[in-house]
């Protein structure tokens, strides 16, 4: 479900995504032609001793032109539960400079999961240029990161069916001959960086 801003609230977000070259991810963008690209900047946040990621849960504030979220995504059997919180400008002023988080469903989580909220803090910043197009498929993302020193090309897709979804993006690759390429997360990728940084 979304809520006025047309974010989606709390979902199971079943995803599916390639690595891409920087060649692939050229050859990709005149399916999105028509897309206007967004600059989005994710802001993740853990404990000093990554308590979230050794739950394995994922905790982050994405900012966009037009709004910010305070997103949670925890694991489930198939894909992850996804909680969104939008953020005003002074929640997100807290968050981004004081370690301060706002109240609502997300910290009521993180606590019942026994998450020391005290120590959570802003451990780095990702940005991405996404292209963003809803399909028959579901909605496919490509996007081009930025994080440390690295510069990477990745194509995500959002499905409601996993069997139906996984094949469907396996032949939508092939058709457009893109080789797939498996790739972590992109706050497991930004935290391999940040540890070796």
């Amino acid at each position: 479900k979304k809520n006025e801003k047309g974010l989606k609230m709390d979902y199971l977000e079943i995803e599916f995504k390639t690595m891409l070259t920087e060649d692939e991810h050229k050859k990709l963008l005149p399916f999105f032609k028509d897309i206007e690209p967004v600059t989005q900047i994710n802001y993740y946040i853990d404990s000093a001793d990554f308590a979230l990621r050794d739950a394995r849960i994922a905790l982050r504030v994405r900012t966009t032109p037009s709004a910010t979220e305070f997103t949670l995504k925890i694991p489930q059997e198939i894909g992850n539960l996804e909680y969104n919180q939008l953020l005003t400008k002074q929640e997100t002023q807290k968050v981004l400079q004081e370690n301060l988080f706002p109240d609502g469903k997300i910290l009521e989580l993180l606590r019942e999961q026994e998450i020391p909220i005290d120590k959570l803090r802003i451990l780095g910043s990702l940005k991405t240029i996404r292209y963003e197009k809803q399909h028959e498929i579901g909605l496919f993302a490509l996007d081009e990161n930025y994080y440390f020193d690295k510069n990477d090309f990745e194509l995500e897709v959002e499905v409601k069916d996993f069997v139906a979804g996984r094949q469907k993006f396996a032949d939508f690759l092939q058709e457009k001959q893109i080789e797939y390429k498996t790739g972590k997360s992109k706050i497991a990728r930004f935290a391999e960086n940040l540890s070796n940084s």
